[in-house]
């Protein structure tokens, strides 16, 4: 009983140790903190009202696309509810159709925008879901 007590008190320690690396890695690698070129997302809630999101932007075969990389993303389901949005990029603003990404074109973009083991670990292992942004 008494190493159930231990093993399962190790396992919470390790548990929290790792949601709170998590955490921290999220919050301090936001696009708005790694630097190069971000984009506004603007995506629109059921009751109308604005939300945005600063995102790193995959210009890929001609096409933009966006991903969402960790657990927070709200954002990428208000956009699949709603897919309707506008991207503000160098300073000018563009309103474009978000369209899910799957299958062959999704395995693409896994294979091509590069996202490395270590990453996946410090997310959380959130599975990337990309949208490609069609303009209207």
């Amino acid at each position: 009983m008494y190493h159930r007590a231990v093993a399962t008190l190790v396992l919470c320690v390790l548990a929290a140790a790792h949601t709170g690396c998590v955490t921290a890695i999220v919050a301090a690698f936001q696009p708005e903190n790694i630097g190069g070129e971000t984009i506004v997302l603007t995506t629109t809630d059921a009751d109308g009202e604005s939300h945005e999101r600063v995102l790193l932007p995959i210009d890929y075969d001609g096409r933009l696309f966006v991903a969402a990389n960790h657990w927070p993303r709200a954002w990428y389901h208000r956009a699949l509810e709603n897919p309707e949005v506008s991207v503000t990029r160098n300073g000018g603003t563009t309103d474009y159709r978000a369209v899910p990404v799957s299958g062959e074109e999704r395995e693409r973009l896994l294979d091509e925008s590069g996202f490395p083991l270590v990453a996946y670990f410090f997310t959380g292992f959130a599975p990337r879901q990309f949208l490609r942004l069609d303009p209207r």
